[in-house]
């Protein structure tokens, strides 16, 4: 028996519930050859699948494989031939479950995290990410997922302009943030600036102790594998426009404006206005693939073409996350 007839490919219409745009592939979906086989004794047919579906289309499901145990998880990952990364220059807090297998992102459950690439708002990131539904919560806590190739192309052209010499980010850890030691993982100060001295990333030592940290990161990308262009960065969750209102005028109100917790600005360090962040949040959402987890999904992304978030929801809710394959731009320096 061949290896497309034994193990078929659904068509994204094949999944239950997804919502999304009609010309959007996102993402592939990938079944066993029988009910319940286990994703680890099908990985060997299922190789060359993932591979080119991820780097033709952005992401793969794989749905109704047995994966008993995170553990099982964590050898699916790695066996694509990457060392797993750790979760360095946090931005969100998350656990270690076992090496290289981290919590997804652990804000409350009512929060919405908005669509992101992993870690685009630094100089190096992971190109694959993997997310493993262990427990599907009852209500809502889908992970959304997003084209940055169309993203890209449906972005305003100005605006697009404007994020080519890329953007500003600027960090103040403490109080009103993730504390500098949990970021860096390190209570000593001369790693802190040696890892920032490597990363390009100017740091600032406050004289209450805290850091703040600048650091002007890629606003778009080129894809290395497919040469494509992608909207590839942060700036809509660093800007104070990502804040509540009333959460905002608090913090403006206490805070100079260099010393709120986080915030992004262009390229020369001019203000973004609120306005060009609403354009790129409605172009965010024109793109957005939704559909409801199920126990046992292991999803897989390129992690510069397609972006991810999470909705809110209620219950119990266990998805783990998996990265490798470091890439970056500190080089063009």
């Amino acid at each position: 028996m061949d290896n497309q007839s034994a193990i078929p490919t659904q068509p994204t219409n094949a999944i239950p519930e997804r919502q999304g745009p009609a010309d959007s592939e996102l993402p592939i979906m990938i079944s066993p050859a029988y009910p319940g086989q286990p994703l680890l004794e099908a990985f060997g047919e299922l190789r060359g699948d993932i591979e080119s579906l991820v780097t033709r289309v952005g992401g793969v499901l794989l749905r109704g494989f047995d994966v008993p145990t995170v553990d099982d998880f964590q050898q699916f990952a790695a066996a694509l031939g990457h060392p797993l990364l750790s979760y360095e220059f946090a931005s969100t807090p998350r656990s270690a479950v076992s090496s290289g297998i981290y919590t997804s992102t652990e804000y409350p459950a009512h929060q919405h995290i908005p669509l992101h690439n992993e870690q685009a708002y630094t100089r190096e990131w992971p190109m694959k990410i993997w997310f493993h539904c262990v427990t599907a919560a009852p209500e809502g806590g889908e992970t959304p997922i997003a084209d940055s190739r169309a993203i890209y192309r449906r972005m305003p052209l100005e605006i697009r302009e404007r994020f080519e010499p890329g953007i500003l980010y600027v960090r103040n850890y403490g109080d009103f943030d993730m504390p500098w030691q949990q970021v860096f993982n390190t209570e000593d100060r001369a790693e802190v600036e040696a890892f920032c001295h490597r990363a390009g990333i100017r740091c600032e030592w406050k004289p209450d102790g805290d850091l703040r940290t600048t650091q002007l990161c890629q606003g778009i990308e080129t894809h290395p594998v497919t040469g494509e262009r992608v909207w590839f960065n942060q700036g809509h969750l660093f800007h104070v426009s990502n804040l509540q209102p009333e959460v905002r005028e608090s913090l403006e109100e206490m805070l100079d404006p260099e010393d709120m917790p986080r915030n992004v600005f262009f390229a020369d360090g001019s203000p973004i206005d609120d306005a060009i962040f609403d354009e790129v949040r409605g172009v965010l959402a024109d793109e957005t693939v939704m559909f409801p987890w199920q126990a046992g999904d292991v999803l897989m992304l390129d992690n510069m073409l397609v972006a991810h978030a999470r909705t809110p929801f209620k219950g119990p809710r266990k998805v783990v996350v998996a990265m490798a394959e470091g890439h970056g731009n500190l080089s063009s320096d």
